[in-house]
């Protein structure tokens, strides 16, 4: 390593006194202006890391949902999967060190992890499409280029693109092609050989209305559109040439405000979707006859495929695990629809889409989605290789062509990522298949009413949970608290959990009606605000 090289690359890309930032789920998030540093270093742990598992290493540069001033960082490993929870310690103690600390902070980590400095390194980067985006990936470049790695800059793709192709690199391309091309072709076979089959295939145009958050996602599905089947149009909206990213639109805003986003005209019972800002998320929604608005979430998208593709397992008579994986956030219906309609088994584990996708690892088929439409379907190699050996061999024409039908999903599902647009294709065909209006597939199950609702508390580390969040084990009495409030109600339950970014308490509460749900949840505030040392006024009904 050249020490001189790194210090004077280094002080071009200074950090600001007294600022300290954590690498948490997200990578690292904050205002544009503040990250300059944090880039250059990322660029160098990636060097590092691909060394130590010699294999590329992806980085992307986005802030995903946050406002268009604000920009981040995410490392991603060479399966497409979140960076190892040893390298997010690493991540956070390069990004705090001082100037003069570097130097041993890098040969400390390449000792504590066995990082082979005679290895190549390889890197590729990827970018929203923030005005800061690509000056942000510039610095990473840097810090990849002290280091001696090799990088290949995809410029502007989603998160989920992104995710794909270190993957594809990565399996020597067992899994796609690592170009662009490659992406769109793997996912327009897929999703062609599935519309082909279904009841109305070739008759009716199917409409499609998208939001794309003035984001990514927009410029991604243009370049797509050519690769799509005919009978498929979609028309998209909030496309970024006119405003600002996830300004009053997107996924998130759609979820937490429960109102369709600005700039898309809806009329009555036409399907809408909307992406967030880097195309990792999605959520579908409906105005019905009397223009009230339906929200279908995570939870329902979850329901959607996991009832196609128990339907299909069945067919081809393979005894393939199967299970759904929640956080405590998904609606208490879909979790009873679920388990007692679908007899499917359901897992809950602690917020955050690194423990979901380890969970759903654990199955032949692993549904995973976050209420917030995060989420995606894993096969384990075993089940994948099944699969596509009884679409080929199976005698049986039904066995066979149900064994078609998911092979053909396991193509257009992205395995490494809740990815939107593979989301969007695989909801689509599914809908084509059953010939289910999204009236049909709301009316699946009616979602408890439910209400969030946050407290400002002056440390968030005076909460602990257990049990995948769901109850509190400090401060004292709260949960006790809790249990006697959620008695009140019918159908109901709380629980509260620190935010992992800020200090906040998220609460949760669901009941019969929105009337209680939004009761109890007062009620759960006041709680943490008296037992867990809230700040400023007490909160308001």
């Amino acid at each position: 390593m050249d020490s001189e090289a790194l210090k004077k690359y280094s002080a071009l890309h200074p950090k600001p006194a007294g600022l300290t930032l954590q690498y948490g789920t997200a990578g690292f998030r904050t205002k544009a202006e503040q990250l300059d540093h944090i880039m250059f270093r990322m660029g160098l742990l990636a060097v590092l890391r691909s060394k130590a598992v010699v294999s590329t290493i992806g980085i992307m540069v986005t802030a995903s949902h946050n406002p268009e001033e604000d920009n981040g960082v995410k490392l991603v490993d060479p399966l497409g999967e979140m960076l190892h929870p040893s390298w997010e310690e690493y991540a956070t103690q390069l990004a705090n060190a001082e100037e003069g600390e570097l130097q041993r902070i890098i040969t400390e980590i390449c000792q504590k992890a066995a990082v082979n400095h005679h290895k190549d390194a390889s890197v590729f980067i990827g970018r929203d499409t923030r005005p800061s985006s690509e000056k942000l990936s510039q610095s990473v470049i840097d810090g990849i280029s002290v280091l001696g790695g090799q990088y290949h800059d995809y410029g502007l793709v989603t998160t989920p693109q992104l995710h794909y192709m270190v993957c594809c690199r990565n399996t020597q391309g067992q899994y796609g092609k690592a170009t662009l091309e490659g992406y769109y072709e793997k996912l327009s076979k897929a999703f062609t050989e599935l519309i082909k089959q279904s009841p109305s295939s070739g008759e009716s145009q199917r409409h499609l209305k998208i939001d794309c958050a003035n984001g990514i996602g927009a410029l991604k599905l243009s370049e797509m559109e050519s690769y799509f089947p005919e009978e498929v149009l979609i028309h998209v909206y909030n496309d970024g040439t006119k405003e600002k990213l996830n300004h009053l639109c997107g996924a998130d805003f759609v979820k937490v405000h429960q109102k369709p986003p600005r700039g898309l005209d809806m009329k009555p019972n036409e399907r809408c979707c909307s992406f967030d800002g880097d195309a990792d998320r999605i959520v579908y929604y409906y105005k019905d006859a009397t223009g009230h608005f339906h929200l279908i979430d995570g939870d329902k998208i979850a329901t959607l495929i996991s009832i196609f593709l128990k339907e299909l397992l069945a067919k081809v008579g393979q005894t393939l695990k199967m299970a759904v994986v929640q956080t405590a956030y998904a609606n208490g219906s879909s979790t009873r629809y679920l388990e007692e309609t679908l007899k499917v088994p359901v897992h809950c584990v602690k917020t955050g889409v690194k423990h979901l996708h380890h969970k759903a690892q654990e199955f032949d088929v692993g549904v995973y989605f976050e209420a917030n439409g995060h989420g995606t379907v894993l096969f384990s190699k075993a089940a994948e290789t099944k699969i596509r050996q009884l679409a080929k061999e199976e005698k049986d024409d039904e066995k066979r062509e149900a064994a078609k039908v998911l092979e053909n999903m396991i193509d257009l599902i992205n395995q490494t990522v809740g990815d939107a647009v593979s989301d969007m294709l695989v909801i689509e065909a599914i809908l084509a298949l059953k010939g289910l209006t999204v009236q049909q597939w709301d009316a699946i199950y009616t979602d408890l009413p439910n209400r969030l609702l946050k407290v400002q508390v002056a440390d968030r580390r005076v909460i602990d949970t257990t049990d995948a969040e769901r109850r509190a084990v400090t401060p004292p009495g709260l949960q006790e608290k809790i249990d006697a409030l959620v008695k009140n109600y019918k159908l109901s339950r709380a629980f509260v959990r620190p935010s992992g970014t800020e200090d906040v308490v998220r609460i949760y509460a669901e009941a019969d009606t929105q009337e209680n749900a939004d009761a109890l949840a007062h009620e759960v505030s006041l709680a943490v605000y008296h037992l867990a040392g809230g700040k400023g006024a007490p909160p308001q009904p």
